[in-house]
């Protein structure tokens, strides 16, 4: 088959002249050049015709009219927009601002300041344009990793030359950014100068900046270190005016401060925040509760006759496990650290721990939010497919992650283990009704479900209107968990959802969900899965009615090994 191509431009000519074969300008196709125009030119339309194209060479003289150049000139076009696309990638990549970017995020990474402020001066005396990044990364590298003090003068000249750098910024007009002012806090910190660190994030919002959690840092922790208790307390305030949420370790420095200068108020606030902020606390942080307990100002302070009614009102408002009417009893408290058994019932003083209500409308707006976000995350159509199926099908007493039932304590997946577990859970159930079981199309299409038992299993479940198939290309964790929290009923997994998928839910409703939804199953002796039922208490800060403390900490996990609680009680207790 031959074509021809009639009125060239100079492009084209350009292009076709690498397959002119004489001086007529006959081209003869050939199945190599049809191959790469269809394969890297598919986009390209060719105007040919090959059932009325003669089978030998045709002269461009004859029926040019019925042929176009204008793909030939696109595809020419194409190769130059490709090549000036190449040619501005390069022309970056080898601009001097680029190049001082490059060497001086090396340094940052290497730590090296006196090779960065060498590449600093030369940039300038060659007239480099230096920007906002180029700035803060010598900012960075002029932050020591620790406090320096007036005799160390190196660092201190090290500080100095920091902040000639952010006034050189402004003789350069150029606009600082958030990490601007976090490195100059920090500067102003390891100076010892909390006051000015605070000064300098108060500063941002005239730039139209909002400040992070890293922003208040410098301040607040200057601010604790020195016993500037009220500044400290001032630092905290200003956050969360500007919607930044302190966590564990900026409300452990304040409960420190707040116990060493006896602010009982402040420290009984420090650790209702703890409770709603992080439930169980680090070592550390547990260490500054128990010092509190201990202390002589902590034995004198508290109500020694209270109102119950008022108490057991804000017991029940709140839920349970904590009353908010501030110290109860006086005396010195006994201080020890303690497990829970199985019932929740605390093996030192013998208290029972409650198991904390969620607000039904939290519940709500949960799986809205998680429907929401699901939806971004996924296919649209494959989520609102499922969401509909789960309405036809729905509700359940309990959700199973399939996948990682099924790969539990085996090495190949185990639809027989699923089985087990899922037979059980029918069993408990209320209803007597089978669970949800969520499993990938590919599990349930491929591998051992190919296996004639573990066809009829799953031809069982679908008849039964309890297994639901995530579609190729989907994650299947939305799935089970917008089903488990919309059905508000059990969730059996050892998924531990710490990954960045359950961060986007944040870490006030859903650890609280977890805590009371989430089933796990543990190996036994025999070779077969146990499920664990989620616990009859909460696993948090709690404040019993008499006034007593019991504070979880990570140590543990419940399953292998008891959680380590501290137990805080009055010697002397309410009449």
């Amino acid at each position: 088959m031959l074509f021809r191509v009639g009125s060239l431009s100079s492009k084209t000519s350009l292009l076709l002249s690498f397959f002119r074969k004489s001086s007529n300008a006959q081209f003869v196709q050939s199945k190599r050049f049809n191959s790469l125009l269809w394969r890297r030119y598919s986009s390209v339309t060719i105007l040919i015709n090959p059932q009325k194209q003669a089978y030998g060479p045709i002269s461009m003289a004859r029926k040019a009219s019925h042929y176009s150049t204008t793909s030939a000139e696109a595809l020419v076009q194409n190769s130059t927009n490709s090549g000036t696309r190449m040619s501005k990638k390069k022309a970056r990549r080898e601009a001097p601002e680029m190049i001082l970017r490059v060497k001086l995020d090396l340094c940052s990474k290497e730590g090296n300041l006196t090779e960065a402020f060498s590449l600093y001066n030369e940039g300038r005396a060659n007239g480099v344009q230096l920007n906002v990044h180029h700035y803060n990364v010598l900012l960075y590298l002029c932050c020591p990793n620790r406090d320096v003090s007036k005799e160390d003068e190196g660092n201190l000249t090290m500080l100095d030359r920091g902040f000639d750098i952010f006034k050189q910024m402004g003789i350069d007009k150029v606009e600082p950014n958030e990490a601007t002012f976090t490195n100059l806090s920090r500067l102003a910190a390891a100076k010892e100068d909390p006051r000015l660190a605070f000064d300098l994030v108060k500063q941002m919002t005239g730039h139209g900046i909002v400040p992070k959690l890293r922003s208040y840092g410098p301040a607040l922790f200057g601010f604790c270190k020195k016993g500037m208790a009220d500044e400290a307390y001032e630092v905290d305030f200003h956050m969360r005016d500007n919607g930044v949420l302190p966590e564990e370790t900026e409300l452990s420095a304040l409960l420190r401060v707040s116990s060493e200068f006896k602010k009982e108020g402040k420290v009984y606030e420090m650790i209702h925040r703890l409770r709603t902020t992080v439930r169980q606390v680090s070592e550390e942080t547990a260490a500054t509760i128990a010092d509190w307990f201990k202390s002589k100002i902590a034995s004198e302070i508290g109500e020694e006759k209270w109102d119950v009614e008022k108490v057991r009102k804000g017991f029940l408002e709140g839920g349970g496990g904590w009353h908010g009417q501030g110290w109860l009893g006086k005396g010195n408290w006994r201080v020890v650290r303690t497990t829970m058994d199985e019932s929740g019932v605390c093996r030192s003083c013998g208290e029972k721990l409650v198991c904390i209500d969620i607000d039904p409308n939290e519940t709500e707006k949960f799986a809205e939010s998680l429907a929401t976000l699901a939806s971004q995350k996924e296919a649209r159509t494959n989520f609102a497919k499922f969401q509909e199926w789960l309405q036809r099908h729905g509700p359940f007493d309990a959700v199973v992650d399939g996948a990682n039932l099924g790969l539990a304590n085996k090495h190949t997946f185990s639809f027989s283990q699923i089985a087990r577990v899922v037979n059980e859970l029918r069993q408990i159930s209320p209803s007597k009704k089978l669970p949800l079981i969520i499993l990938h199309q590919g599990r349930v299409s491929g591998g051992p479900a190919q296996n004639p038992n573990n066809k009829r299993l799953l031809e069982s479940w679908k008849k039964g209107g309890s297994l639901y198939a995530t579609p190729q290309g989907s994650n299947d964790d939305w799935y089970w968990l917008y089903a488990a929290v919309s059905c508000k009923c059990l969730l059996v997994t050892n998924d531990e959802m710490r990954d960045h998928l359950f961060n986007l839910l944040g870490n006030n409703f859903f650890p609280r969900w977890k805590e009371k939804h989430q089933a796990r199953l543990k190996p036994s002796g025999d070779g077969l899965l146990t499920l664990h039922m989620p616990p009859p208490y909460s696993h948090v800060i709690q404040e019993s009615k008499q006034g007593n403390w019991h504070i979880p900490t990570v140590t543990g996990d419940d399953l292998e090994t008891p959680r380590q609680w501290i137990c805080a009680t009055r010697t002397r207790r309410h009449e």
